[in-house]
């Protein structure tokens, strides 16, 4: 497959790196607003400045092309992917799927009407440890899940767009989460309410701390705290989580992933007490691909087969419902219905 990628600065270099690993994947054109960023990345990639452009339109109609990359920000999102659509070429897109759910919602009619693969890089599903939550939640070894609560804590300093935003921890970050919230409940958000701060000592623009209490379908609460300007105790990308289950509960803190089993009820101290197992760190499964690279070589697979993956656009509008549905409940205090 041959593909143009759309902005190779910041996050490009994850799609450079995992295209120039990829047997399936090789590259028609590329597409930089930025002289400097352009010269520097063909400098660094060995990219043949000559097949760098500098509009879409340009690259599209200079070289042939089976699809596109779109790592722009997410104000150009639209732009860019619809634009793609209508060439006839499928998208993989950097998420969020769009800036705005209006933008969302023009991608996805976009992809419904020219019936191609849109295809969002929700790349926190497609890593060890997130695929061994779910693997261990799905067997059933905890019963069902009863209640969810993740934490999260960086202070990471960007620069750019996202130092801009009027929400950067919930549109950027938290979608993640939120994203994963949905992947390992296998189920969809029924309402949300949450609350949104900017600490004085905070280098962002807009808020950059939040919490959020969601309701899903199956019945599940989830409780979301996180803040992007934390001065220390931070936690790791993934975020630390904590499933209580009918049978035990699952924790993951920094990475390490611990259940701690239920095996009935005794007496002590005078009173009946649930009994537990010790905590058990439960190994990370072995994945030969995962993150960008994962979710390239599925988007390769899928547009030849005329499948779709876990994170077409359709599937997660799903997610951009939920991370909007938590920036109208910060603007006016109200719980949200997504139903």
């Amino acid at each position: 497959m041959k593909v143009i990628q759309v902005g190779i600065g910041g996050m490009g270099n994850a799609w450079l790196g995992a295209a120039q690993r990829s047997p399936k994947v090789d590259f028609a054109a590329f597409v930089e607003i930025d002289a400097d960023i352009a010269d520097q990345q063909a400098a660094r990639y060995g990219l043949d400045r000559a097949l760098i452009f500098r509009t879409l339109p340009e690259a599209l109609a200079r070289v042939a092309a089976d699809a596109v990359i779109n790592v722009t920000p997410p104000q150009f999102h639209r732009e860019i992917s619809v634009l793609s659509l209508e060439a006839g070429l499928p998208v993989l897109s950097e998420k969020p799927l769009a800036g705005t759910m209006d933008d969302a919602r023009a991608i996805v009619d976009a992809a419904d009407r020219t019936g191609l693969l849109h295809s969002v890089a929700q790349n926190y599903r497609y890593r060890p440890l997130t695929q061994t939550i779910k693997r261990v939640l799905d067997s059933g070894m905890l019963g069902a899940v009863g209640a969810v609560h993740v934490e999260f804590y960086k202070g990471p300093r960007f620069g750019g767009f996202r130092e801009e935003m009027p929400q950067p921890l919930i549109v950027d970050m938290a979608i993640h989460h939120f994203d994963l919230l949905r992947f390992f409940l296998g189920s969809e958000a029924r309402s949300i309410g949450a609350r949104s701060w900017n600490p004085p000592w905070s280098w962002y623009r807009g808020d950059a701390s939040a919490v959020a209490q969601i309701d899903f379908a199956s019945g599940v609460p989830a409780s979301y705290v996180g803040s992007w300007c934390s001065q220390a105790g931070e936690t790791s990308w993934n975020a630390n989580w904590r499933f209580d289950c009918e049978r035990g509960v699952l924790r993951v803190e920094d990475d390490s992933l611990r259940v701690q089993r239920l095996l009935g009820v005794g007496e002590g101290g005078g009173a009946l007490r649930n009994q537990h197992s010790q905590p058990e760190i439960v190994p990370l499964l072995d994945m030969a691909r995962e993150g960008q690279d994962y979710l390239l070589d599925e988007f390769v697979d899928a547009v030849n087969s005329g499948g779709s993956p876990a994170t077409s656009a359709q599937d997660n509008i799903r997610t951009m419902e939920l991370v909007f549905g938590a920036v109208r409940a910060c603007a006016t205090g109200e719980t949200i219905s997504l139903a």
